[in-house]
């Protein structure tokens, strides 16, 4: 298959290029800011997807956008496609689907809270490893009572229940405790009001949906818009490390391909890693290493090499460095560590050439026949045929409405799930706690008053054990003489005791009697 080119080398006069069945061997794209990462990225966008491998990659500053609408090819970039031997230089857009979390400049972007699990859950929500235990314990009940976790709603409905029944969890799950419930209800309340309300929930983003080829045999770039979701540090690096985790699980290992099934490019790769707990960097570091297999090829777009832990940076054999400028004593370490990276070129002096290189221009090194990498080379990286630039509202909507993907994912849905389900459980309860009061016996005028007496009302609290007391201790013949006669000193004093015991026993023997079937 053709190679990719992404532009000359000034070192030797080459064309220096990327070969397609070494694209699932990731690679890096560094630089200062205002140095061409962007551009570069748009080139090898392009290039992946004009030999038909879809592209998903965020647009962080709005130009990558620009992939979607053909250029405008001016003498100047026309003749640096002529120098560095571009053939066929023309404006052409690329085949695009837009995509946004906060559903505003593409489709929504969802997932359910079961598909992103605790680990990641809790690292977005920013809990310490207490807390972690606690969210661990509530998605292992959802799952032992059949509750399915979709949107923030049900977890909610799930920290609740976990907080009534506190103790009995504590005893089947292991020690769960208010204040850590409280720390989580409190952190999901900050993702809330940061927009992740929207990020949770149904229909979630299907992987075939962002490795879609067109009807001409080129691959779809799916572009997410991150130029909000950026503030949010923590929720962007999470959705991209979930979805190349999704990649991960998902997909059936292929081995080495003529071509990659899919491209992922990470840029901003520094917030992937800050402050990220020592098990989820090691995690990150086992699927860079196994994902190859499955097709998929991950590149980092960061502004310093060592933005990348070294164990994941030994496994990019792909490398486009951008200018450092060695201004402070951490540029000038991060110079010298990226100049040790690439393989030695006598004809070049690496470190030297890192802090001169102008906009457009890169060291690059790539890998040849048999996955060797070849001596790094100073480049001028060739310009995309695209539009270097943001694109208008009009232009978007355009894009949108052609989409391959159509509506299927602009409508949320929000079907039964843990928060229903508990809300209807709860609802049950009242009314059945409810019943026994509407059906009892006797209600209102004498009856009422007969059951008040006999089973006690506000008032009559101390006859009716009393009388009970009595009851119990005169069992058979003399029960009816018994109650009776205690209900007639209550109601007629001592001075009517022996007609009011009367009364009583007639009273008694014919509700008695009615109850117990006997005779009257």
């Amino acid at each position: 298959m053709e190679p990719i080119l992404i532009g000359k080398g000034v070192t030797d006069d080459i064309a220096v290029s990327l070969l397609p069945r070494f694209g699932n061997r990731h690679g890096l794209v560094a630089g200062a800011t205002g140095t061409g990462k962007t551009v570069t990225l748009m080139t090898l966008a392009e290039g992946f997807s004009r030999r038909g491998v879809p592209v998903f990659m965020a647009d962080v500053k709005g130009d990558v956008a620009g992939l979607a609408v053909p250029g405008e090819i001016d003498g100047k970039l026309a003749a640096r496609a002529a120098e560095i031997g571009v053939d066929g230089y023309t404006a052409q857009a690329s085949p695009t689907v837009f995509w946004d979390l906060y559903g505003q400049l593409g489709h929504p972007v969802r997932t359910t809270v079961s598909e992103m699990g605790p680990t990641l859950l809790a690292r977005i929500l920013e809990l310490n490893a207490t807390q972690s235990g606690v969210l661990d314990i509530v998605f292992k009940l959802a799952d032992d009572r059949g509750l399915l976790l979709l949107d923030l709603d049900d977890l909610r409905a799930l920290l609740t229940l976990v907080a009534a029944e506190r103790k009995n969890v504590s005893t089947e799950y292991g020690l769960v405790s208010a204040p850590s419930i409280a720390a989580i209800q409190r952190a999901l309340l900050r993702l809330s009001q940061d927009g992740g309300e929207n990020f949770f929930g149904e229909p979630a983003l299907e992987l075939a949906d962002i490795m879609r080829v067109n009807h001409d045999g080129r691959g779809v770039i799916g572009i997410l818009a991150a130029a909000q979701l950026i503030l949010k540090p923590r929720l962007y690096s999470t959705f991209l490390l979930w979805l190349l985790s999704e990649l991960f699980e998902k997909l059936p290992e292929v081995g080495d391909l003529e071509k990659p099934k899919l491209v992922f490019i990470f840029d901003e790769a520094h917030l992937l890693f800050n402050d990220a707990p020592a098990a989820l960097v090691q995690r990150i570091e086992q699927v860079v290493r196994l994902i190859r297999s499955k097709g998929v090829g991950v590149y980092f777009c960061s502004q310093f090499p060592d933005d990348v832990p070294a164990n994941i940076l030994g496994q990019l054999g792909n490398r486009v460095q951008h200018a450092l400028r060695a201004f402070t004593p951490r540029d000038q370490k991060a110079v010298k560590t990226a100049a040790e990276t690439f393989v030695p070129n006598p004809k070049l002096d690496v470190v030297a050439t890192l802090s001169q290189l102008g906009t457009g221009e890169a060291l690059v090194s790539t890998l040849l026949d048999k996955g060797i990498p070849a001596p790094v080379q100073k480049t001028l990286v060739a310009p995309p045929r695209c539009r270097m630039g943001a694109i208008s509202e009009s232009e978007r909507m355009q894009v949108r409405a052609g989409s391959p993907v159509g509506s299927r994912y602009d409508t949320a849905i929000n079907r039964e799930s843990a928060a229903e389900i508990l809300a209807a459980r709860a609802q049950q309860a009242a009314e059945q706690a409810q019943a026994p009061a509407a059906q009892g016996p006797g209600q209102g005028g004498v009856g009422q008053k007969i059951g008040e007496f006999l089973f006690g009302s506000g008032r009559r609290q101390g006859m009716v054990e009393s009388v009970a007391k009595q009851t119990t201790r005169n069992v058979g013949g003399s029960i009816g003489r018994s109650v009776g006669s205690s209900i007639g000193e209550s109601m007629m004093g001592k001075t009517g005791k022996k007609y009011g015991g009367q009364i009583g026993n007639q009273i008694v023997r014919g509700i008695l009697g009615g109850l117990f079937g006997g005779k009257r």
